[in-house]
C-alpha cells in the first residue's frame, strides 16, 4: 500500500473564529479526512483576532478533533508581520506570503482544501489568486454560506458548532487551476524579483500565449480574410466592415464564419459556444494594420 497524502485545511482567518470550525465539520461531514487545520491570518494588533485565535485554538482542542494539527500562518514580509492590506506593497507582500505557503505544501505533496471565508475579502482574493497558480486538480477552493438568522447568534465566536440542519453551506468555488495546465507560471514567479508586480513575469507568458493563437488564426486566412479579422479587431461591425472594403455584409458574414471556426481551434473551445464578430475584437483589437 502507499503512503496516504496529507490532507491540510488552509483558510484565511480574520475575527470570526466559528467560520473556521463551520467550514471543518462541513467537510467532516462529507468524509474529508484532515490532517492538519492551517490558519493565515494578518498582524495579531487587533483585539478581535487575539480573540478569535484563543476561541479557534479552544475548539480544536475538544476530542472531536483530536486528528487535526492546528497551527497559524501570520503573514510576514522580510521577517515583519503585515498588519493590514492598506496599500498595493501590502497586497504583494501577502500575495508572495501566500504564495510561498502554497508551493511549500505542495512540494510536501499535501492535498489542500482552502477556504477564503474569513478575514479581509482582499486576503481572500490573494489567496484565490495563488491557488489559481499552486493548485493540483485534487485541490479545492470553498466558501461558506450562513443563513441569515444564524448571523447573529454566532458572531465573534458566540456559537462555534450549527446543528446539522442550520442550513449552513460549504461551497467550491470554480476556478482552473492555470498552474497545472501551464506549469511555466509556476516557474516565473520563484523567485520573485519585482515587489510592484509580481505577477508580471505570469502575465507575460499568458501574452505570449495569447499571440501564438492569434498567429495561428492569420496563418490557416487567406488574405482577404486577414483584412475583414483586422477590421473586426478595429472595432468596426459586420455592417461598417462592409462598407470598408466595398464588399456585400453577406461576403463579410461569410469570412466572419471562416474566421469564428479558426478561433474556435486555437482556443479550442466547444462548438456549443456562442461567438460573434465581438470575440474577433476582444482578442485581436492589438493587431496593427
Amino acid at each position: 500500500m502507499g503512503i496516504r497524502r496529507q490532507t491540510t485545511f488552509v483558510a484565511t482567518l480574520g475575527g470570526q473564529p466559528q467560520v473556521i470550525s463551520f467550514a471543518i465539520d462541513a467537510l467532516l461531514a462529507r468524509g474529508v479526512r484532515l490532517d492538519k487545520a492551517l490558519l493565515i491570518h494578518l498582524g495579531m494588533n487587533a483585539p478581535r483576532l487575539q480573540t478569535a485565535v484563543q476561541k479557534i485554538t479552544a475548539t480544536l482542542s475538544e476530542p472531536h478533533y483530536n486528528n487535526i494539527k492546528l497551527a497559524f500562518h501570520p503573514i510576514a514580509h522580510n521577517g515583519d508581520p503585515v498588519a493590514d492590506i492598506r496599500d498595493e506593497a501590502d497586497a504583494h507582500a501577502t500575495w508572495e506570503a501566500i504564495s510561498q505557503l502554497l508551493i511549500e505544501l505542495k512540494n510536501e505533496q499535501h492535498t489542500l482544501h482552502v477556504c477564503i471565508s474569513g478575514g479581509r475579502q482582499m486576503l481572500g482574493f490573494m489567496t484565490m489568486s495563488a491557488a489559481m497558480l499552486h493548485f493540483g486538480h485534487e485541490d479545492r477552493l470553498w466558501h461558506s454560506y450562513t443563513p441569515d438568522e444564524w448571523l447573529s447568534p454566532t458572531r465573534d465566536g458566540g456559537m462555534m458548532h450549527l446543528p446539522p440542519d442550520a442550513g449552513f453551506q460549504l461551497i467550491e468555488v470554480p476556478m482552473m487551476p492555470w498552474g497545472s495546465y501551464f506549469p511555466a507560471l509556476r516557474q516565473l514567479t520563484r523567485p520573485v524579483t519585482s515587489e510592484t508586480d509580481v505577477l508580471a513575469g505570469p502575465r507575460r507568458l499568458l501574452d505570449d500565449l495569447e499571440e501564438m493563437k492569434q498567429t495561428a488564426v492569420h496563418q490557416q486566412l487567406t488574405p482577404r480574410q486577414n483584412e475583414v479579422l483586422e477590421a473586426f479587431a478595429n472595432g468596426l461591425t459586420p455592417k461598417q466592415v462592409a462598407e470598408k472594403l466595398f464588399i456585400s455584409l453577406k461576403t463579410v458574414n461569410s469570412h466572419k464564419t471562416v474566421i469564428l471556426a479558426e478561433c474556435r481551434n486555437a482556443w479550442a473551445m466547444p462548438e456549443t459556444a456562442w461567438l460573434d464578430y465581438r470575440f474577433i475584437a476582444e482578442k485581436f483589437m492589438d493587431v496593427e494594420e
